[in-house]
């Protein structure tokens, strides 16, 4: 072949790669995560802490969203960004602090959203955002997301793909739908192994968190907990992501949460927000602490600042909110009594949950007081007593159940939490030495994730699926342990944990009124309501739930 036609046939190649789509501009889904990568032409000492990078995105009406970048890895950055609206063309430009660096600064592009068209209810909903009331969590769609928690705290540096997997099977069947992980293993005196297999093993987020330090980031831990993410996510699980945990941790080995430096504190909380905040997630700023520890109210205000989805920030306590506890070993004056109520003014925060702790009672005043603060905060109990825990025979099977209803009808609007030893902290086979007996229990997280009580909290998200549930007020108590909540002209609900008859006023007629067995998972149906006040009497002793209105189409 002579030369001539060697060019034309390279010539011909290239257009051939222009026209069949080289050039064309990339399309992303509405709802679904659009990555960039970007490689830095300068070498730097710590890229984690040496650099700041963000894009912004301008759609053609002019709107703007701005998200930050984060470091994966050598000389690796990226970009994750979800557009909102589909049929729309965002052009978008990065910012660099070193502005020399041309890989990284100064760099643009273009990007078109089309439809959705898959199945997964949280792509189809939207992000997570506050109710008018600031009650409780709704999707962008607007409709309601009652919270039905989880806790594998240390699913992210103890689970494997696998484990992973099984564990969101099974909570999604059930009904869950949302997750708390401590992000990284918080104790500075833990350990072990650095795997997922071996007794006392755990991943290791930063290098040098053992030292008391949040700068020394191991871009191969974030890469392997997408994964994990990914799966939770895949199964409609929401992550609710906590940096650095500010109580007992892990096995109780000085959690560096308490006294993290603050600098270091909300730089690792902005990475969180680069990598995972382009999927809907919730923050929990602070966790089983007093709420004022260093860094929580600057990273509050940074993800407020910087969080162009604006999804859910909050705050989890510990039982200690109005005495001071046995094992503070300083003087009472000097020990923080938080009140479940730290920065309750403040805007950024959207959530407060109390902690009953893990003594085995019912203690629904927490939820109750919290729901009446001003301003108004959306309100749940973030720890009730683990299944099992310590004890085999602790807060087993349907005590989860009546403690999720109670909780939730006592001021906890905003949803329900379980959790269950030997899941919370991911044992990795049942006889795994190194916990504290108080804190575990004889059987490995896979075996724990099938505790009967687990079931129970995943019935109450079923049967209130649907429901209008933003917003609640609650009712009066009408004696016997009865408990109701409503709102007005649309919404009307009544636990009853030992049965009978009750009377509920104000109502709407014509609503369809449904009689649930919370234990059974039974439902009934009982026609339509026919006055403003009328009595209701189960079936039986049993516990059992009425719920009155009208099931939302949009809320399925």
């Amino acid at each position: 072949m002579k030369k001539p036609d060697l060019l034309l046939l390279a010539l011909l190649f290239m257009v051939g790669l222009s026209c069949t789509g080289k050039d064309a501009v990339p399309t992303i889904a509405k709802g679904e995560v659009y990555e960039i990568t970007l490689k830095s032409e300068k070498s730097y000492d710590n890229p984690y802490t040496d650099l700041d990078l963000y894009a912004v995105f301008v759609d053609k009406e002019g709107v703007k969203i701005r998200r930050p970048a984060f470091w994966d890895g050598e000389n690796t950055w990226k970009i994750r960004f979800t557009a909102t609206s589909s049929n729309q063309m965002y052009e978008w430009e990065t910012f660099c602090s070193d502005q020399e660096d041309k890989g990284l600064h100064a760099v643009k592009g273009i990007v078109k959203s089309i439809s959705y068209s898959g199945k997964n209810g949280l792509v189809i909903k939207g992000f997570l955002g506050m109710s008018y009331g600031k009650r409780n969590v709704v999707h962008k769609d607007g409709s309601a997301f009652l919270m039905v928690a989880d806790t594998p705290w240390a699913l992210p540096f103890r689970g494997t793909k696998e484990s992973v997997k099984k564990y969101a099977q099974d909570r999604q069947e059930k009904g869950f739908n949302a997750a708390l992980l401590m992000t990284v293993q918080p104790d500075q005196g833990a350990d072990g192994p650095d795997n997922r297999y071996d007794d006392g093993a755990f991943g290791r987020g930063f290098l040098d968190l053992k030292d008391g330090h949040l700068n020394q980031l191991n871009p191969a831990y974030f890469q392997f907990l997408d994964s994990l993410l990914d799966i939770l996510h895949a199964h409609e699980i929401v992550p609710v992501l906590q940096p650095v945990f500010q109580g007992f941790g892990w096995k109780g080995k000085n959690a560096l949460g308490r006294n993290a430096v603050p600098e270091e504190y909300v730089r690792y909380t902005k990475y969180l927000l680069a990598r995972y905040g382009a999927m809907p997630v919730m923050y929990l700023v602070s966790a089983d602490g007093n709420g004022i520890e260093p860094g929580i109210r600057e990273s509050g205000r940074m993800l407020e600042e910087w969080d162009a989805y604006q999804q859910p920030r909050g705050i989890h306590y510990s039982p200690a909110d109005d005495y001071v506890p046995s094992w503070f070993t300083g003087e009472s004056e000097d020990f923080f009594l938080h009140h479940n109520r730290s920065y309750q003014e403040d805007s950024w925060l959207d959530f407060q949950w109390c902690q009953t702790g893990h003594g085995g009672e019912h203690l629904l005043d927490k939820v109750s007081k919290m729901y009446h603060n001003q301003p108004t905060k959306a309100a749940a109990n973030g720890e009730p007593t683990y299944e099992r825990i310590g004890d085999p025979e602790k807060a087993t099977g349907w005590w989860q159940g009546h403690e999720a209803w109670s909780q939730w009808m006592s001021g906890g609007t905003m949803g329900v939490v379980y959790g269950a030893a030997g899941l919370w902290n991911w044992k990795l086979r049942t006889e795994e030495p190194g916990f504290d007996a108080w804190s575990t229990t004889n059987a490995a997280a896979v075996e724990a994730i099938n505790f009967e009580g687990s079931k129970y909290p995943g019935l109450l998200g079923k049967a209130l699926r649907g429901y209008d549930l933003t917003d609640l007020e609650l009712g009066e108590n009408n004696g016997n342990g009865n408990l109701t909540v409503n709102k007005k002209d649309t919404f009307y609900a009544a636990y009853l944990p030992k049965g009978g008859n009750i009377a509920i006023s104000g109502l709407k007629i014509g609503l369809p009124i449904e009689f649930f067995n919370p234990v059974s998972g039974e439902s009934r149906r009982e026609g339509k309501t026919d006055s403003t006040k009328k009595e209701f009497q189960t079936p039986n002793g049993e516990p059992w739930v009425i719920l009155i209105g009208d099931r939302l189409e949009n809320n399925p």
